[in-house]
This record gives structure tokens, C-alpha cells and sequence, in this order.
């Protein structure tokens, strides 16, 4: 199995689109690759890739892959700001997918995902902050609140990845907060995709409007 995480950026700029490849060696999950300024062709050439040599993969987005006809929030987006701002997380982040903050990057996220719907990969939508979030203890949960800017915090959360099981994510990955979300993406969409794990938070998809779980 492989496991890979996509902390993408609006269309425009691959820079800060990152990439975390994983593979499952046993009971753990083993940094392959983590590679930042992807493009959509690079994107769906490396999954292509991945899903040709047999193995099962599990991709997670960290984008919008849906709208709520009309506008507004998708009932996903209202669960999930309501389950965070519960666990004394920000829950600010959760926007809406047609925001004008947020709607270029919905634009890339609905297109990407359907291109790799050709190929042999599970696909779910993740949040990466959440997905931290909710599984830091409690008197730690201040990092996911302050890791996206933070560089210290980045740090300090790298060893709670290998106490989830996440092996090979070294310094470099912490240097932005694009490769620790791309990691965090993996991780969301690994305890969704393997079921000896759960994942903290999963809203099903809705076919036809929403035809992806959302997860954390």
C-alpha cells in the first residue's frame, strides 16, 4: 500500500503545493519521497505511476473536492468546525469551499481529483490541521494552533508522527508548514484507508454533489 498526502495550493502556485509519498512496511508508514512545486501533471504522473505497479493507493487532499450548490457550507464543512472548535482548536480555517478566499482552490481541488478518479486510487478529502489536532493530547494541542506559522512548533510535533507510526520524516519536512500538511494529510487519509486503523473524524461522501469522504 501506498499512502500520499497533498497539502495543495491554488492553481497558480506549485510552489507551495507539496507532496508526501509514503509506503506501509508492516505496521508503520515509511517516507518515500516529499517533494514541493507540483503541478497537476506532476501530481497525476506520480500517482499514475504509483497505482501501475499494482499496490493499493490511498490519496489525501488537503483542498476542497466539492461545492454546496447554492454556496455556503457543505454540511461536512459545519461538522467539522463544530468538532474542532469543541477540541479548543482554531476553527477559522474551515471556510467555505465557494469563499473567495478559497474558491481557486476548490477549482484545482475538483479538477485534480477527478483526473485521478481515472486511476486505480482511493481518494478522500483531509483536513491536516485537524487531523494533528485531534490527536495531540490535550496540553499539546496549542501546536496545531500555532505550527502554520511557527517553525518551533513544527518541530516539536515530529516525534508525535513516528508515535503514530509515520517513520523518515526528518527536519527538512518542518521547514514549512506545506511538508508537515502534506504529512498530515497522509496520515488522515492512512487511518481512513486501512481498516486496522479510524480515522478521528469522517464524514461520508453524498454522491452526486459530494462523491468523496471527508476525514481528518
Amino acid at each position: 500500500m501506498h499512502v500520499v498526502g497533498i497539502d495543495l495550493a491554488g492553481p497558480a502556485n506549485h510552489q507551495d503545493t507539496a507532496m508526501a509519498i509514503f509506503k506501509r512496511e508492516g505496521n508503520v508508514l515509511s517516507l518515500q519521497n516529499l517533494a514541493f512545486n507540483n503541478s497537476d501533471r506532476k501530481i497525476i504522473e506520480t500517482i499514475a505511476a504509483l497505482s501501475s505497479c499494482g499496490e493499493e493507493v490511498i490519496v489525501g487532499i488537503d483542498a476542497p473536492l466539492s461545492y454546496q450548490d447554492g454556496g455556503g457550507d457543505r454540511p461536512s464543512d459545519k461538522e467539522l468546525r463544530n468538532t474542532i472548535k469543541a477540541a479548543g482548536l482554531y476553527h477559522g480555517s474551515i471556510m467555505p469551499p465557494t469563499f473567495h478566499r478559497m474558491v481557486y482552490l476548490t477549482l484545482r481541488g475538483i479538477g485534480l481529483s477527478r483526473s485521478l478518479q481515472n486511476l486505480t486510487a482511493s481518494i478522500v478529502e483531509v483536513h491536516p490541521g485537524a487531523a494533528l489536532g485531534l490527536r495531540l493530547k490535550e496540553e499539546d494541542r496549542h501546536l496545531a494552533l500555532t505550527y502554520k506559522k511557527n517553525e518551533e512548533s513544527r518541530f516539536h510535533l515530529l516525534p508525535y508522527f513516528k508515535e503514530w507510526g509515520m517513520e523518515g520524516i526528518t527536519a527538512d519536512a518542518a521547514e514549512t508548514n506545506h511538508g508537515l500538511d502534506a504529512c498530515a494529510a497522509a496520515l488522515a487519509a492512512w487511518h481512513w484507508g486501512d481498516p486496522v486503523h479510524t480515522p478521528k473524524w469522517n464524514v461520508p461522501a453524498s454522491p452526486p454533489f459530494h462523491p468523496f469522504d471527508f476525514c481528518c
